[in-house]
C-alpha cells in the first residue's frame, strides 16, 4: 500500500475501500489530495485481488470540494508568470486534475461512491465518475462552481447529462444550489439513500460483495462494453461486445460457472 497522508486504502476480501482521509478539513481537495488520489486509484485499479472499489470518506463530510485557500498558486494563479505562460500552466494543471477522476471512469473495475455530509464541487465531480452512487440521508450535494466564478471543469458537466439529463444538470450548474439526498435520488443522481452513515457503509459493502461474487473478468468486461457503447450506434456497440466475448468468453470462470450450476452450488470465481 502507498504511504498516504490524506488518502487511505483498506482491503476486505475482493473489495477495496478508498478513503478520503482528511476529516479535520472536511476532505477538501488541496495539493496533497491531487498528488495522492491518482496514485491511490492506480494502486487499487492495478491490484489483481481488488475486484470492486468503494470510494468513501472519513469524518463529517464526503468532500467540501476544492481547497480554495491553497490551490491558487498550485493552478498557476499566483501571478508569478506572464499572462501567456500563466494561462498555459493553468491549462496543463486543469488537465492534470481532470485525469484523477478520468482514471476512475476508464478503469475496468467498478467504483461505488458512498457519500455522506457535504459533497460539493469536486466531490460531485468525483462521485459522477463512479459507476454507482449511494448516499446517507444527510448528504448535501452541490455543483457550486458558478457561485465562486468558475466553470466546473473536472467532469460533472460532461458526465452528468447521461445520469440526470440535460435540463436538470443545467439547473444545478447555472444556480450552484444545494440539493439533499432525497432530491438527488429523485433526479437519479443516486441509486439509493440510507438513513445514516453506518447504514450507508453496510449497504455499500453488501453491494460491493454482491458484485465481487461474480467473475471479475465479466464485470470488468461489462463496464468496458458499457463505456464503449456511449454515443455509439447499437450496431457498432453490438459488434464490440461480440468481439469482446469471442476473445474472453472461454475462461476458467466460465467453466466454473457451468460446473457450479450442474453441482447446484455457488460458483467460486478466480478471475482467470
Amino acid at each position: 500500500m502507498g504511504n498516504y497522508k490524506v488518502i487511505a486504502i483498506e482491503k476486505k476480501g475482493h473489495v477495496a475501500w478508498l478513503w478520503l482521509n482528511n476529516p479535520d478539513k472536511l476532505n477538501v481537495m488541496g495539493k496533497m489530495f491531487w498528488e495522492e488520489f491518482p496514485q491511490a486509484v492506480r494502486e487499487v485499479a492495478g491490484d489483481p485481488e481488488a475486484w470492486v472499489v468503494v470510494v468513501a470518506a472519513k469524518g463529517r463530510a464526503f468532500s467540501a470540494g476544492l481547497d480554495l485557500k491553497t490551490m491558487g498558486g498550485f493552478i498557476g494563479m499566483d501571478g508569478a508568470e506572464g499572462m501567456l505562460g500563466g494561462r498555459h500552466k493553468l491549462l496543463q494543471e486543469i488537465l492534470n486534475l481532470q485525469e484523477a477522476f478520468t482514471l476512475i471512469e476508464e478503469s475496468p473495475k467498478p467504483f461505488i461512491a458512498a457519500v455522506h455530509g457535504f459533497c460539493i464541487g469536486g466531490g460531485l465531480d468525483l462521485m459522477a465518475a463512479c459507476d454507482i452512487r449511494l448516499a446517507a440521508a444527510d448528504a448535501v450535494i452541490s455543483l457550486r462552481e458558478a457561485r465562486i466564478a468558475i466553470v466546473a471543469d473536472l467532469g460533472s458537466l460532461q458526465r452528468l447529462p447521461a445520469i440526470i439529463g440535460k435540463g436538470m444538470l443545467r439547473e444545478l450548474a447555472f444556480t450552484g444550489k444545494d440539493i439533499d439526498a432525497a432530491r438527488a435520488k429523485e433526479i437519479k443522481l443516486l441509486n439509493e439513500v440510507y438513513p445514516d452513515q453506518n447504514a450507508l457503509y453496510a449497504a455499500a459493502e453488501k453491494l460491493a460483495s454482491e458484485i465481487a461474487a461474480n467473475s471479475p473478468l465479466v464485470v470488468q468486461g461489462i463496464k468496458q462494453v458499457l463505456n464503449y457503447g456511449e454515443g455509439k450506434s447499437a450496431r457498432d456497440a453490438l459488434r464490440y461486445v461480440a468481439t469482446w466475448n469471442s476473445s474472453f468468453l472461454l475462461s476458467e470462470d466460465l467453466m466454473e460457472a457451468f460446473q457450479a450450476f450442474a453441482q447446484k452450488r455457488p460458483a467460486e470465481f478466480k478471475g482467470r
